[in-house]
């Protein structure tokens, strides 16, 4: 059987800036018909979305889906909270992780795999500033590490 086609929609790239990732799960999401038309014409803000496990259940707050622009009265809410989808022992798994002092649930992308729309969480610890100028030089100097490979190469 083959894999359905994956249509990334948006990326959360300060995430990665801001958070060390330990570990990435999938999580489906419950929409409404606007926004999933809204999420197929590429609109979506995630910057300072995060996700909640409450009463068992989990929620993303603050993640923007633009009003669908044929829409009608009948739009939906671009700020609402939005239910994630995930299988129950999943959920326990992420519960038992997420619990730890100082970890936070991210958005790490949207996009869509065949006709659903799906969202990479991020379990996530956030970073010092002086982890962020650290990660800085490290790529600096990968660039410059590259660059030398290649000018030799030629």
């Amino acid at each position: 059987m083959t894999e359905p086609a994956v249509k990334v929609i948006a990326q959360n790239r300060k995430a990665r800036h801001d958070y060390e990732i330990l570990d990435t799960f999938e999580a489906g999401i419950a929409l409404v018909g606007t926004e999933v038309k809204s999420l197929r014409l590429g609109k979506a803000q995630m910057m300072d979305s995060y996700a909640i496990m409450e009463n068992g259940e989990l929620f993303l707050h603050h993640f923007h889906i633009p009003p669908y622009d044929l829409g009608n009265v009948h739009n939906h809410d671009p700020g609402r909270v939005r239910k994630l989808l995930m299988h129950k022992r999943e959920l326990r798994k992420l519960y038992a992780r997420a619990v730890e002092r100082g970890l936070t649930l991210v958005p790490l992308k949207i996009y869509f795999k065949g006709k659903v729309a799906k969202l990479e969480l991020g379990l996530a610890r956030g970073k010092k500033s002086y982890d962020k100028r650290q990660a800085i030089i490290e790529r600096d100097s990968r660039r410059e590490i590259d660059r030398r490979l290649k000018e030799r190469r030629q």
